[in-house]
C-alpha cells in the first residue's frame, strides 16, 4: 500500500525545469582518419593575407583541436615551451598526411598558432571558474561566428564586384560579420562603417600602418600588436602592409652597441672633466695675471712696438705677430677699447685656425687670418714684446741648483748661443716661418739647442710624415714589467710647440731619469720606483678598477725597504704627481693647479684600497687608530699659470725629488727648489734634457 502511494506521488511530481548544461562531447573526427587510411586528402585554400579559407577550413580547424588533445598534455602552461617541440612536430606531420598544405615555414607557423589557440581554449574550459569559462566560450563563439561570416562576405563581395582581389578592407569585413539573419544592419554598426569610409579617404596607407587602423580610429579603441582588427586569425601588420620584419639584434650586436655607448659616455666624461679643468686653470691664470701684472699697460713702451700674440684657449700658444699701439685715448674703429685690452695690428699669422679674442663686429671678422693688416683688440696678458718671454721674471726663483745638474746639462743645456748656432737659426728661420723664433738670439740668451737639432732631424726623416712612430723599450725595473712605448710625430710636435703632453712623452722622460740618475746607483734605484700611467689612469680606474688595484699591490710588494713610488696620474685633462710610501702608508699629493685630492675620489679610493691590501698581504700590524686612516699630504709645490704646463711640471717634480734623494717630501716643498711658479726657462731645461735624450738614443735616425 505504501509502495503504491509512493509510486503515485512520483507520477504526480512536476517535471524538473532547471537549466541543464548541454555539451556536444569530444570531437574525434573519425571521418578524416578513415579517409587518411584510404589515401584521401583534403584541399584547403588561402587568401592573400595567408588566412585559411574555403569549405575545408572548418574541418581542418576541428581536426587541429583533436590533435592537440591527443599530443599536448593539458598541464602544459606555456605553448612556447621548448619541451613541446616534438609534440608540435607530430601535429604538423599528421596534418600534412590528411590535408594538401605546402610544407613551408609560413604555413607551419599559422597551423601551430591555431593549435596554440585551441590549447588555451581547452585549458580555459578545465581550470577556470564557471563564470570566466562561460565568458571565454561566448567570446570564442563570437569570434568564430565573425570569422565564418567574414569569409562568406569575401566570396559574396568578390562575386558582386567581379574583382580578382582575394581580400577586403577590415571595416567591410567587420560590418558584414554583424549583419543579422534577415539581412538588416544595426544603426550603430552602420554609423561605424560610414565613419570608416570617411576616414579611409582622408588617411593614407602609411599613416594607417604606422599609427592606428581606420577601424580602430572609428571604434576609438587601442590597436593591439601582432594582429589587425577585423581581419581574423593569422593576419598581422607585417603580412597586411607588406613590411619587412625587423630582426632582433644578436647578442654580439647588442654588446657592440653597449661598448660603443660606454665609450661615448667615457669620452663625454673626459671632455666634461677637461672642460672643467681648463675653466679652472683659465680662472687661475686670470687671477694670477691680475695679481702679478705680468705685462700691465704701464709696462708697455709708449708708441708702437713689435709684439707676439698668444691665446690661452684651448691651449696656451703663439698664434701671430704684429704691432701693439700703446697710446692714450686710442680708439678702435671709433669705439673705446674694452678694459684690459690694447689695440694691435696683425702682421703675421702662425695659427690659421686661431680665433680672435674679441670678434670684429665692424668687418664681421672672427678668424685671426682674416684680420691681417687691420686693427683688433687683444688682451694685455697675452701680448708680449719681442724681446720678452711670456712668463713672469723669476728674480727670486732659485730653480735647479748648478751642483745638482749633470755635466751634460751644465755644458750643453745652459750654454750661450755661439755664432755658428746663430747662423743656423737664422737660416732655418728663412725656411720655416712658423718657428716661434723671431730673430737671432742675443748675447747671454737661452738657446734651445737640442730642440732645434731634434726638430731638424725630424724634418729630414720619415717622422715628418703623418703616422710615423718610434718604439722605445721600457725595462722591467722601470714599471715592474717589460713594455714598449710608442712615440709619434704628434708627441714631438707637442714638445716643440710647448703644448699639452701625452703619456708617451712622460714615460720617455721617466726612462731618461732612470738611465741618467738611477741606473748603476743602487741607492737611488732601491729608493725610487715608478708607476705606469698606461696601466693606471682615470679611464682604467673607472672601467677596470680591479686590474689597477692588482697592479699597484704587485708593484708595492716588490719593495723590500722603504720606497717612494712616483706615479704621474692623468685625470683625463690634467697631469699631477703622487709620491707613495706604501710601508709608512703616506701619500704625497703634488698638484700644479692648487687642487685638493678630494677632487679625484676614484684615484684616492684606489690608492687607499691598494695600500690596505698591501698591508694585509704583508701581514703588517697597524694600531687601531690608524687601521682605517692613510696619511695624505698636500705638498705646496710650484703652481702653473696656464692650462698646458701640467705635464712639464710633473716631469720637473720627479727630477727634483730624485735629485734630493729623500723619501720624505716637506709640506712646503724642498728649500732648494721652493718657488711660487716655474719660469719658462726652467721648463725649457726639462724639454732640452728630453730632446737631448732622443738624440743620444738615436730614436729618430
Amino acid at each position: 500500500m505504501a509502495s503504491d502511494q509512493e509510486n503515485s506521488q512520483d507520477a504526480n511530481a512536476p517535471d524538473d525545469t532547471s537549466e541543464k548544461e548541454i555539451t556536444r562531447g569530444i570531437t574525434i573526427m573519425k571521418s578524416i582518419i578513415r579517409d587518411r587510411d584510404k589515401a584521401v586528402t583534403y584541399n584547403v585554400n588561402w587568401n592573400a593575407d595567408n588566412q585559411l579559407i574555403g569549405s575545408n577550413a572548418a574541418k581542418l580547424a576541428s581536426y587541429i583541436g583533436t590533435l592537440v588533445r591527443m599530443h599536448i598534455p593539458i598541464t602544459a602552461t606555456r605553448w612556447s615551451n621548448k619541451e613541446l617541440g616534438s609534440a608540435k612536430d607530430k601535429i604538423w606531420t599528421e596534418i600534412l598526411r590528411s590535408f594538401n598544405i605546402e610544407d613551408t615555414t609560413i604555413r607551419k607557423k599559422y597551423i601551430l598558432q591555431l593549435a596554440g589557440k585551441r590549447h588555451r581554449g581547452r585549458r580555459m574550459g578545465c581550470f577556470c571558474s564557471p563564470k570566466k569559462r562561460r565568458k571565454f566560450q561566448e567570446s570564442e563563439c563570437h569570434k568564430s561566428r565573425e570569422s565564418v561570416k567574414s569569409h562568406v562576405c569575401i566570396q559574396k563581395r568578390l562575386d558582386e564586384t567581379k574583382s580578382d582581389a582575394t581580400s577586403l578592407p577590415p571595416h567591410v569585413l567587420w560590418k558584414e560579420a554583424r549583419v543579422g539573419k534577415d539581412g538588416t544592419v544595426r544603426d550603430d554598426v552602420q554609423h561605424i562603417y560610414d565613419e570608416c569610409e570617411t576616414l579611409s579617404q582622408s588617411i593614407s596607407t602609411a599613416e594607417d600602418q604606422e599609427n592606428r587602423s581606420v577601424l580602430s580610429r572609428a571604434l576609438n579603441v587601442p590597436e593591439y600588436p601582432g594582429r589587425v582588427r577585423g581581419k581574423g586569425h593569422g593576419c598581422t601588420p607585417t603580412s597586411l602592409y607588406k613590411n619587412p620584419r625587423r630582426r632582433n639584434p644578436s647578442n654580439q650586436e647588442v654588446m657592440e652597441t653597449l661598448q660603443a655607448l660606454q665609450a661615448q659616455v667615457l669620452q663625454l666624461q673626459k671632455d666634461n672633466e677637461r672642460y672643467r679643468c681648463m675653466e679652472k686653470c683659465s680662472s687661475q691664470l686670470k687671477e694670477t695675471s691680475e695679481k702679478a701684472s705680468i705685462n700691465c699697460q704701464n709696462k708697455f713702451p709708449e708708441g708702437i712696438s713689435s709684439c707676439q700674440l698668444y691665446l690661452s684657449s684651448p691651449t696656451y700658444r703663439l698664434v701671430g705677430k704684429g704691432k701693439v699701439h700703446n697710446t692714450s685715448g686710442d680708439l678702435l674703429h671709433h669705439r673705446p677699447l674694452p678694459d684690459g685690452h690694447l689695440k694691435v695690428s696683425v702682421d703675421v699669422v702662425l695659427d690659421k685656425d686661431a680665433l680672435l679674442p674679441i670678434p670684429d663686429i665692424v668687418s664681421e671678422t672672427t678668424f685671426l687670418r682674416d684680420a691681417i693688416g687691420s686693427f683688433v683688440a687683444w688682451p694685455l696678458d697675452l701680448i708680449f714684446i719681442d724681446d720678452e718671454t711670456p712668463t713672469k721674471p723669476a728674480s727670486k726663483d732659485k730653480g735647479i741648483s748648478r751642483h745638482n745638474e749633470s755635466v751634460a746639462s751644465q755644458k750643453e743645456v745652459f750654454a750661450q748661443g755661439s755664432q755658428q748656432l746663430s747662423q743656423k737659426i737664422g737660416s732655418r728661420q728663412k725656411n720655416k716661418r712658423d718657428l716661434p723664433v723671431t730673430s737671432l738670439p742675443k748675447k747671454g740668451a737661452f738657446v734651445p739647442r737640442y730642440q732645434i737639432s731634434l726638430e731638424t732631424l725630424v724634418d729630414s726623416s720619415d717622422m715628418a710624415t703623418a703616422g710615423a712612430i718610434r718604439l722605445l723599450d721600457m725595462e722591467e725595473d722601470i714599471f715592474g714589467y717589460s713594455c714598449t712605448e710608442t712615440i709619434g710625430k704628434e708627441d714631438l710636435e707637442h714638445i716643440f710647440r710647448h703644448q699639452e703632453l701625452g703619456v708617451g712623452v712622460i714615460h720617455t722622460y721617466i726612462r731618461f731619469l732612470y738611465d741618467n740618475f738611477m741606473r748603476g746607483n743602487d741607492q737611488l734605484s732601491n729608493r725610487f720606483r715608478f708607476v705606469s700611467s698606461s696601466l693606471v689612469n682615470k679611464a682604467l680606474i673607472c672601467r677596470e678598477p680591479d686590474s689597477c688595484r692588482e697592479y699597484l699591490v704587485k708593484r708595492f710588494m716588490a719593495s723590500s725597504t722603504n720606497n717612494l713610488y712616483l706615479w704621474p696620474y692623468n685625470s683625463g685633462c690634467h697631469w699631477l704627481l703622487l709620491a707613495i710610501d706604501p710601508l709608512k702608508e703616506v701619500v704625497y699629493f703634488l698638484n700644479s693647479i692648487d687642487g685638493e685630492w678630494t677632487n679625484y675620489p676614484d684615484m684616492k679610493q684606489l690608492v687607499d684600497t691598494s695600500i690596505k691590501v698591501f698591508r694585509s698581504q704583508r701581514q703588517a700590524r697597524v694600531p687601531r687608530t690608524k687601521s682605517s686612516n692613510i696619511t695624505w699630504i698636500k705638498v705646496q709645490c710650484p703652481l702653473q699659470r696656464n692650462g698646458i704646463d701640467c705635464g712639464y711640471f710633473v716631469m720637473r717634480f720627479m727630477r727634483e725629488i730624485i735629485n734630493m734623494n729623500q723619501i720624505e717630501i716637506p709640506i712646503t716643498y724642498f728649500d732648494e727648489y721652493k718657488c711660487a711658479h716655474y719660469t719658462r726657462l726652467q721648463l725649457e731645461q726639462i724639454k732640452e734634457e728630453l730632446c737631448q735624450y732622443f738624440i743620444e738614443k738615436r730614436l729618430i735616425i
